[in-house]
């Protein structure tokens, strides 16, 4: 009886523990790496994000990639190991992961962009869902992994307060 009654108890408590972590998949700040999901709806992400982003004076960081790409891993990863640019990132940016897969292209999405070299590829939009950047992620490597002072560079360059144009 001892052990059911334990059992039982465990189970509630990650339940509990698992529903009060859920997160809007727009905005995911935690020890877990967020998943690029075929199955999200990217056109809405970002309206939604748009929302979000004007509410906070914040910019809009598109993170386009899939599971399937090492470097979009690395990057996650990355960023959960560095906890000061993971901060500043979303202290600053509003981020929304865009799937790109063979299971979902998002190509109605990605049309409105410049074309993509390579992944992970970051677009930055202001509050107002414009484009104000496009950015070669791998322009911010160093050796097997990323450069943190390129990162943290290229995040600063493109918190809100910028007005510049670029492509």
């Amino acid at each position: 009886m001892k052990t059911k009654f334990l059992l039982l108890f465990f189970m509630m408590f990650f339940a509990v523990a698992n529903f009060a972590g859920t997160k809007d998949s727009i905005q995911v700040k935690s020890l877990e790496r967020e998943k690029f999901d075929p199955n999200r709806d990217a056109k809405a992400d970002i309206k939604n994000a748009v929302e979000k982003a004007y509410a906070e004076n914040k910019n809009i960081l598109l993170d386009v990639g899939g599971e399937w790409c090492i470097w979009c891993r690395r990057l996650d990863n990355f960023f959960l190991e560095n906890s000061d640019l993971n901060d500043f990132l979303h202290k600053n940016f509003i981020v929304v992961k865009v799937n790109f897969s063979p299971e979902n292209e998002n190509k109605e999405v990605l049309s409105k962009y410049p074309v993509i070299e390579g992944y992970p590829h970051f677009f930055v939009l202001n509050k107002k869902g414009e484009l104000i950047h496009s950015q070669n992620t791998g322009e911010l490597e160093e050796g097997k992994g990323y450069s943190k002072d390129k990162i943290f560079d290229f995040l600063k360059n493109w918190a809100p307060g910028k007005t510049e144009l670029s492509n």
